[in-house]
């Protein structure tokens, strides 16, 4: 899962920040199961999906904190090596011939999906990244390219 900022379109809080968390898989588990592409499963009924319909813009962060390691070494989330990444982009429902591959990696990672109403009119849709940044360590951020991004080998 990771935080997924837009700015806002609803009511009150229009062009504000705005961050919801989602659930998302680049793959199916194993070795070399991942794509690095971000891919999820919407609604428009969403909060954040009416936000995207009306300006697709958007960042996404992901943090080591949602796993056991930053727990095991005993750094809070802020902490720097409590590592996460933050992209940057916008969210585009898949077409056809992608939908079969993001319905394998979210479903295979998140087996409960499948079985969410289907009156909800749910859609594939994937993170477009345009901008990388990794806070690992203190000092500041390193800015990563979508080309160094995707050519990193599992």
């Amino acid at each position: 899962w990771g935080a997924l900022a837009t700015l806002s379109a609803q009511e009150g809080l229009r062009g504000r920040p705005f961050a919801n968390i989602f659930s998302l898989s680049d793959g199916p588990p194993g070795p070399c199961g991942g794509s690095g592409v971000p891919y999820l499963y919407l609604t428009d009924m969403e909060i954040s999906v009416q936000d995207l319909e009306v300006n697709s813009n958007a960042s996404l962060t992901v943090s080591l904190a949602q796993t056991p390691y930053c727990r095991k070494h005993r750094y809070d989330p802020q902490n720097p090596l409590c590592a996460h990444i933050i992209f940057v982009g916008s969210i585009v429902k898949v077409n056809d011939t992608e939908a079969g591959l993001a319905k394998k990696a979210l479903f295979t990672r998140h087996p409960e999906m499948e079985s969410w109403p289907k009156d909800h009119n749910w859609f594939f849709a994937k993170f477009n990244i345009t901008n990388i940044w990794v806070l690992d360590y203190f000092g500041g951020l390193k800015i990563v390219t979508p080309e160094e991004y995707y050519s990193v080998k599992p």
